[in-house]
């Protein structure tokens, strides 16, 4: 085996468990994480890896306060991140991937890693028109998507492993050079958010339990992301940072989707798109156009809300949806 197919090989048991471990922080998939990391670092041993502990070529910008080092790449004498340890490396590139400029991204099932590939590339994250290929050839010859089953297993179980040393990973590579391993071995799991409830609906969307009083900003800090994210995840309109919520309720940490787990959801008494939306995790966006009704009107009680695009070869909502009974 080429020499170069081994120092992949040891670069992903060293790092498979702080990709898997990001993937259920921040639903990022590991083998995305763990592709972009080898072909970013040339597997750990590009000069921008071995002394800066930059995996993933991240650029200062203007917010960065720690760091830096120069080097020529899209100009000349560009300037680079700089991290006293290389798992500060992969925390950086999941919130750099956390901007409005890769949404999109989230909107993808976090198993579809060829997606993902495929947004990184659309979205511009890389300039080479072979990234997206590049990133999903590592993932089909390593199997990195065996480490989404794990991150999967864990946003389920609603539990984040600890952080293992960079030393504990070396150990782990040199030990185990070819094995699988399983993510966070030998360290305990926490509940995210210091023990606040969660869990992943049926349509694969993440959501958090918040408490009565506290503030989406306070939400939002927590959760690693920006402010309005939540607001938008959650249609919580014009709603500020300070605003503290009257109630328990659930909300969601990622985008909701244009599809929900059923067809139809059948309509109670005092529902409304909005609660529907919120209950099902489905755009509330697309629920409006696929049944031309406002967000807050008050539903009839009984009739179909399409969760999923069911139409008449008209395009329009079969009789049945509003109708209510035969016709």
């Amino acid at each position: 085996m080429a020499s170069g197919e081994e120092d992949q090989r040891n670069y992903i048991q060293k790092w498979k468990d702080e990709a898997v471990r990001q993937m259920a922080i921040h639903r990022i998939p590991a083998s995305i994480t763990l592709a972009q990391g080898l072909l970013e670092s040339g597997s750990g041993k590009s000069e921008l890896s071995a002394r800066s502990n930059n995996h993933f070529g991240i650029k200062c910008h203007k917010d960065w306060e720690g760091g830096r080092t120069y080097h020529d790449d899209d100009a000349k004498g560009e300037c680079f991140r700089v991290y006293a340890d290389a798992r500060d490396s992969f925390e950086d590139h999941s919130l750099f991937l956390k901007r409005k400029r890769y949404e999109s991204l989230f909107e993808l099932n976090i198993d579809d890693y060829k997606g993902w590939a495929r947004g990184l590339k659309r979205c511009g994250y890389a300039t080479s028109p072979t990234y997206a290929k590049a990133l999903i050839e590592l993932i089909e010859r390593h199997g990195l998507d065996d480490y989404d089953e794990e991150g999967i297993a864990l946003l389920k179980a609603g539990t984040i492993p600890n952080r293992i040393t960079e030393q504990e990973a070396e150990t782990v590579s040199d030990a185990h050079p070819t094995d699988g391993g399983s993510a966070g071995q030998g360290s305990s799991s926490v509940r995210v958010g210091g023990g606040r409830l969660n869990g992943i609906t049926e349509n694969d969307v993440s959501w958090v339990e918040i408490r009565a009083g506290e503030t989406i900003g306070q939400i939002a800090e927590q959760m690693e992301l920006a402010f309005w994210q939540l607001r938008k995840y959650n249609d919580l309109g014009e709603l500020s940072k300070t605003t503290r919520f009257d109630s328990a309720r659930r909300l969601y940490i990622q985008p909701k989707r244009r599809r929900g787990s059923q067809h139809w959801h059948l309509v109670k008494n005092g529902e409304t798109l909005r609660t529907i939306s919120d209950l099902e995790a489905v755009k509330l966006k697309v629920l409006m156009k696929r049944t031309d009704k406002g967000p807050d009107e008050e539903l009839k009680t009984g009739t179909l809300v399409p969760l999923r695009f069911a139409t008449g070869d008209d395009g329009k909502l079969p009789w049945y949806a509003w109708g209510g009974g035969a016709r």
